[in-house]
């Protein structure tokens, strides 16, 4: 039986790639693809294939409010993330959102065609990676909606005075959250700060 598989990804290369491995495989027909979410959305109702592969972040609808409508649409999708970002926020909220299995651009095209295949059996597909970050999140201090908003102020380059002055609050009380976020984040200045917050998906920058 032959799995009618969707590419939907902003990156032209990306998806002519993708195609070259799966046009090798006599089981996969690559029958629609997608550059921005909303074209994915609409290409999916249109061609309702077995498996959609997704890139989290596209222009348009993308993320996790992506795979919730793609799911509000059809309950049963079978949708396999692969992306860049594989940070324990993404992951989580992709997986939440309704995702089969969540791969990285990296990896080998053998374990991506394989994920294609046991996604379009209704299987689950996190390799053992991105299962060790699911698990490190869970044991990691959340970080509050406050923190969270000073952490992206942080990551645009705002001094603590910039900060204070767009939250309305005094400079003490941004230097008690950065330090709140730096203690949670384990890490020991601003810079380590953006990154490791990029890593796990919390900004974008």
């Amino acid at each position: 039986m032959t799995i009618r598989v969707m590419l939907a990804d902003d990156h032209t290369v990306l998806r002519d790639g993708v195609r070259v491995i799966l046009d090798l495989e006599d089981d996969i027909d690559v029958v629609a693809e997608a550059a921005d979410g909303d074209e994915a959305l609409e290409r999916y109702r249109d061609t309702s294939p077995d498996v959609l592969v997704l890139d989290l972040h596209m222009p348009g609808i993308h993320d996790a409010e992506l795979i919730e409508q793609l799911r509000a649409h059809d309950p049963e999708a079978r949708i396999l993330i692969l992306t860049t970002y594989g940070g324990g926020d993404d992951i989580q909220r992709s997986l939440k959102a309704g995702a089969r299995g969540y791969l990285l651009k990296d990896t080998p095209r053998t374990e991506l065609v394989d994920a294609i295949r046991r996604v379009a059996k209704g299987e689950r597909v996190v390799p053992p990676s991105i299962a060790a970050t699911l698990v490190d999140q869970v044991d990691a201090p959340k970080l509050t909606p406050r923190e969270l908003e000073v952490l992206r102020q942080v990551a645009e380059g705002k001094s603590n005075t910039a900060i204070a002055k767009s939250l309305f609050v005094s400079e003490a009380t941004v230097k008690s959250h950065v330090n709140s976020i730096l203690t949670k984040l384990g890490v020991r200045g601003r810079t380590e700060a953006v990154t490791t917050a990029i890593r796990r998906g919390l900004v974008r920058v």
